[in-house]
């Protein structure tokens, strides 16, 4: 791997010809993924893939009449100093957010590469060359407002928000609802079950986690299983098999901790049992808020479906318990 000190000029214009090819590639294949749900923003990155393809040929040109038809094969990552890209624009249903930042850092990079390779370059030509890509590479956040403005009107920038929204619920809300709710509740019937068939503290804390654990992995495994994303649109299960078995994990051990209170202290089964009993309805009440507000389900509906069914859940395990 090479210091960026040590290019010639003839690597520096077949690097920033690779750079350039790289760019345009990356942003019209954002172009064709965001097609379908943001076509303004499409549009968006389809211009910026064409100017960069319009630097691709100003660069090639000037390599040919200076150095001849074969381009030197040297990469970003043959040379000391370019950041390390993971493929993300490989991963469909990305977050707008995270495509715009990966564009911004492209951008950023770019025009200090121009600008480093302007100062090291000695031919008068190839030097002004650089120097203009660098100015048109430091406006390019104003190209990208420009086209923003000319394809992102009112309605359709509304139109982009609910379908990003949407994706937020689906690959974010949705595997964290499904888990959360599915700790929350049941854990419930084998975590009461063994604290009043016990009136043990650590033994009790023993079946919740272990209870909680397997909830968590369980699930995960179910919902990294169940489909890959491309044609529900839920995300890549990668990301949401792990957001369900966390949730999954953590709604068991919620009401799990307070089963660490120390069995030497007096009335302790009663105070982890009165704790436990409050985190239960905190949780199971967290849940009805998510459900109608990201779900659209009427608050009233909610609290219903969900305490009821805690309900039930948290009186089996009692009367398993005391049985």
């Amino acid at each position: 791997m090479k210091q960026f000190s040590q290019l010639t000029e003839r690597e520096i214009l077949a690097l920033a010809i690779d750079a350039e090819d790289d760019d345009h590639r990356v942003y019209a294949t954002f172009a064709e993924n965001l097609r379908d749900s943001y076509p303004g923003t499409a549009k968006v990155f389809s211009e910026m893939s064409d100017v960069e393809a319009s630097h691709r040929g100003a660069l090639l040109k000037a390599y040919h009449d200076r150095f001849g038809a074969t381009v030197l094969p040297i990469r970003r990552s043959d040379v000391r100093g370019f950041m390390k890209r993971r493929p993300i624009w490989l991963v469909r249903n990305l977050p707008l957010s995270q495509i715009r930042a990966e564009v911004r850092s492209r951008e950023t990079e770019a025009y200090n590469f121009y600008v480093k390779a302007a100062a090291q370059s000695k031919d008068p030509e190839i030097k002004k060359l650089l120097s203009d890509l660098a100015e048109v590479e430091k406006g390019h956040e104003a190209i990208a407002a420009d086209v923003e403005t000319e394809y992102l009107n009112p309605a359709e920038r509304e139109k982009e928000e609910a379908q990003q929204r949407r994706n937020f619920v689906l690959q974010y809300v949705q595997p964290g609802l499904a888990g959360l709710m599915d700790g929350s509740v049941s854990t419930l019937a084998p975590l009461f079950a063994a604290a009043f068939a016990t009136h043990n503290n650590w033994s009790t804390f023993l079946v919740g986690l272990a209870a909680s654990i397997g909830a968590g992995v369980s699930m995960a495994f179910a919902e990294a299983l169940s489909d890959d994303g491309t044609i529900s649109g839920r995300g890549s299960p990668w990301l949401r098999g792990p957001i369900t078995g966390v949730m999954t994990a953590l709604g068991g051990l919620g009401h799990t901790l307070p089963y660490l209170v120390p069995n030497s202290l007096p009335n302790a089964f009663a105070i982890a049992t009165a704790i436990s009993g409050f985190v239960v309805f905190v949780e199971l009440w967290v849940i009805a808020w998510v459900r109608a507000h990201y779900m659209d389900t009427p608050l009233l509906q909610a609290i219903f479906q969900i305490v009821l069914g805690g309900v039930i859940v948290l009186a089996a395990g009692i009367l398993i318990g005391n049985a």
